[in-house]
């Protein structure tokens, strides 16, 4: 290290300790860290970006400041300005600047000191004009919105809601080129590329200029279609469909069924929904039309007898949305029949006794749209257990409220919100199962025999009651900013959770033979559910094998019962990669390189493979290109992002 370097460091270590040594080498270069392979998605890089944000102004001001002096002191001439990293939002790999898989992900900027999230925040609410209309609310043309499309004078449209992001230029992570893209016009799309999840109007919420104005005939002359693509910007309000009248009670089976409900096509894919009622339940069916995971895609909330249904069909997003005729009690029963599409919800009336209608349509009631359309939801959640899995790592067990249940797709992730300091901050976490070992139910009569629940009609049909629970694997970062908050949370205490999220598709996986896994740290948590997928559901997959890299030996997870499966189940292998082994261990070591993939990923004659990757994105790249390099197609591996 140079002189001005070690120079450098001496200051700041003899300066109130800004901050730790340790993390200069990653401020004297932009070069990807490969060591870090102990972290979900680059979290822990997430975590210490964050922990910058308190300390980067005043880092910044004392470096112009001894800077100065050694000027005057004409001690030695610095070559080049410190590059601190003052900006955390979004964190490095984090699900706002992730890229389609086999692209790289948007680079930050280097943002002015003083020009963080927090520093934002405290600029936002410091009550200045920040739109230049003195408090007023007006409603935005397409032509005036076309005017303000400079640098200094910038308007962008997001879901309908025209917002002033000049005084916001200086404070994107991303820097003003990619907020450009979007002047004075609709930004919504690009901003779902990389922002899709961030709570876009409380952090702009100061710089809000008013609605988009609608043209009442270019309404009239939209298509459906059209009409429901405004609704996703707040345009206009849905149309309601018809309310579902109920037939006569049938003596025979006291059933009661809608009425005047046309047959959709029989070339028609949309999904539909039916209901009937019992002297004491209202039953809704939602048709999917295509087969659906075993394990359930559908999302309930139903509070306040307002029922809200969102079922994740591949890339599309089906939903129900409903205020309900009558009281109902809080819970809901939901089945699910796989084979044949079928999602069947049963909720207890307060009250017995016929209902006229099943209730009023709601905002986006009966839609399918693509699924990055559609706005994120949450809801409260409470935390019953905590159960450690190794020196850092826990899974957290989160339990829905009695009118929630929620199947999350394997491979998908959920979104985990929470204040800190006034501010919002969102992670994303992907469920595990409560255990990788399947828990089998043993009959209390015949201990011996295990109790395997079958529908006769349908195999594939099981209670999803469970669904009322989150089992997240969560790794806690003492000097982060999200982790540690996470982990003073009590039995008992709340946490908002939103629904199933991500590309990933099972589409990929049917006929594959031989499955491949490579993960880093916790990037371990998807390839859980992939495992338990592999061996109980997928019976065309005769191999699943996963090349697991950590640190150290204390780092691993699950390792107990990885062993365990390996050891009862042929079908399944996993092989220990250590960049930092201690003594006697009998593993591979080192980090991920071309020779140990050509070693682990095979393609025997007339297989059909398929590689999932996922880990902190330096390594998710790297990983990627030497897949690629081995002869594997696009539509061959997937990659985890964010």
């Amino acid at each position: 290290m140079c002189r001005g370097r070690l120079l450098h460091i001496r200051l700041f270590q003899a300066s109130s300790h800004l901050w730790d040594c340790h993390h200069f080498p990653m401020l004297y270069t932009n070069r990807p860290n490969y060591d870090d392979t102990d972290s979900d998605d680059e979290e822990e890089e997430d975590e210490r970006e964050e922990r910058w944000n308190y300390v980067s102004s005043a880092a910044h001001s004392f470096t112009y400041i001894m800077t100065d002096i050694f000027r005057r002191l004409g001690s030695f001439r610095i070559v080049k300005m410190l590059n601190v990293p003052t900006q955390s939002f979004p964190a490095a790999g984090s699900q706002q600047r992730v890229a389609p898989a086999g692209q790289s992900g948007r680079n930050k900027v280097a943002l002015k000191p003083g020009h963080s999230l927090m520093d934002w925040i405290r600029f936002a609410k410091s009550g200045r004009d920040h739109t230049g209309l003195r408090g007023r609310l007006i409603e935005v043309t397409e032509e005036e919105l076309k005017k303000h499309g400079r640098r200094d004078d910038c308007w962008t449209c997001i879901r309908g809601m025209v917002y002033n992001v000049t005084p916001y230029m200086d404070y994107h992570p991303g820097g003003e080129e990619e907020l450009m893209k979007a002047a004075g016009k609709d930004g919504t799309e690009l901003f779902d590329q990389v922002h899709r999840w961030v709570n876009y109007e409380s952090m702009l919420k100061e710089c809000l200029v008013g609605r988009m104005a609608v043209k009442p005939l270019a309404v009239k002359a939209l298509s459906q279609k059209k009409v429901i693509s405004s609704n996703l910007n707040g345009l206009t309000p849905p149309l309601p469909p018809p309310p579902l009248m109920a037939s006569p009670t049938s003596p025979s089976s006291m059933m009661l069924r809608p009425t005047g409900f046309a047959p959709p096509s029989e070339k028609d894919s949309r999904p539909r929904f039916d209901w009937f009622q019992t002297d004491s339940t209202v039953n809704i069916v939602v048709y999917t039309k295509r087969k659906i995971p075993r394990s359930g895609c559908a999302t309930i909330d139903l509070q306040g007898g307002v029922l809200r249904l969102e079922a994740l069909l591949g890339n599309m997003s089906y939903m129900l949305h409903l205020r309900l005729t009558e009281e109902v009690e809080g819970s809901v029963e939901v089945q699910t029949a796989g084979s044949v599409g079928k999602i069947q919800l049963s909720i207890p009336k307060q009250a017995k006794g016929k209902w006229a209608s099943v209730g009023q349509p709601l905002e986006f009631h009966n839609s399918f749209l693509r699924q990055k359309d559609r706005a994120l939801h949450y809801r409260d959640c409470v935390l019953v257990s905590k159960t450690e899995v190794n020196h850092n790592t826990s899974v957290f067990r989160l339990q829905l409220g009695c009118g929630s249940v929620m199947h999350v797709p394997v491979g998908k992730h959920v979104y985990l919100k929470t204040q800190v300091q006034d501010a919002e901050v969102v992670k994303p976490y992907t469920p595990v199962e409560q255990s990788l070992i399947p828990v089998v139910p043993v009959d209390p009569v015949d201990p011996v025999d295990p109790v395997v629940p079958v529908d006769p009609v349908d195999p594939a049909s099981q209670d999803q009651t469970h669904g009322s629970d989150l089992f997240l694997m969560i790794k806690v970062y003492p000097d982060g900013l999200f982790t540690p908050q996470l982990d003073t949370l009590h039995i008992g205490d709340h946490l908002m959770v939103s629904g199933p999220e991500g590309p990933f598709s099972l589409r990929p996986l049917r006929d594959v033979t031989h499955l491949y896994l490579l993960a880093a740290g916790t990037g371990f948590t998807p390839m859980a559910r992939l495992i338990q997928l592999s061996l109980q559901d997928l019976g065309s997959i005769k191999s699943t094998k996963l090349l697991l890299f950590n640190r150290q030996e204390k780092d691993i997870t699950w390792r107990s019962q990885m062993d365990e499966l390996a050891a009862t189940d042929q079908r399944f292998q996993v092989e220990y990669v250590l960049s930092e082994p201690g003594d006697g261990w009998p593993g591979q070591k080192g980090r991920v390189e071309q020779s140990m993939l050509r070693d682990f990923l095979s393609r025997p004659e007339g297989s059909r493979v398929y590689v999932c990757v996922c880990g902190p994105s330096a390594f998710t790249e790297l990983t990627e290109e030497l897949v690629r390099q081995q002869g594997f197609s696009q539509e061959e591996v997937h990659t985890f992002q964010g």
